[in-house]
């Protein structure tokens, strides 16, 4: 999965799998079948680890609008690596000449989409943490396209302005109910994400 995620699908050869894997290519072909069957496998492992895994981490951890505002303070300081998302990448690389691959990258779209960000502006609504007058579908939709903008542009060089702008979008669309209440700005976990916004980007600017 590494050596996909990092080079992408054509650009990773068979010996590239297997110094990565540390096995030979006998084992692998034994294992996976060819390089296709171990790409699909590397798409359903990331599914697994890196987005329904880590999003119900999120969901536990933090409140629901600081649970949606931290998954793209991540995305920020994961772009150090420059390798961006793999279902991003691949969306890029397979998914408009691939129906198999294309399948499996809409459906974790779909998931981060319908299990997160509706799940977690639905909740914050429930608790006041987030306004009534968001609308969920489009909101989640619309964060969903910022996310993978955001994972496209991590792949490059990108500045300061653009980053702070992306958060600061994330933040506008999810208006607290009531701002006496939910006032981020003065509280500690505000100053301790802000603290990161800038550790994010300063990686990549």
């Amino acid at each position: 999965m590494i050596a996909f995620w990092g080079r992408g699908y054509n650009a990773t050869s068979l010996q590239d799998l297997v110094d990565c894997m540390g096995v030979n290519r006998a084992s692998l072909y034994d294992t996976f079948g060819d390089k296709y069957a171990l790409f699909l496998d590397s798409l359903y492992t990331y599914k697994s680890i890196y987005i329904k895994s880590y999003l119900a981490r999120q969901t536990k951890k933090y409140t629901p609008r600081q649970a949606i505002i931290n998954y793209f303070l991540d995305m920020i300081l994961k772009a150090e690596d420059r390798n961006g998302c793999l279902m991003v990448n691949t969306a890029l690389e397979l998914s408009p000449h691939d129906k198999k691959v294309a399948t499996i990258v809409n459906e974790a779209f779909a998931y981060i989409d319908k299990n997160f960000f509706r799940k977690m502006i639905k909740k914050g609504q429930v608790t006041g943490e987030i306004s009534e007058t968001v609308a969920c579908t489009t909101t989640a939709q619309t964060l969903l396209s910022l996310l993978i903008g955001l994972c496209v542009l991590s792949r490059g060089e990108t500045n300061r302005t653009v980053m702070q702008a992306i958060v600061s979008q994330v933040e506008a669309l999810l208006p607290p109910a009531d701002t006496r209440v939910f006032s981020y700005p003065p509280s500690r976990t505000s100053k301790n994400q802000d603290r990161r916004i800038q550790a994010g980007i300063a990686h990549v600017v």
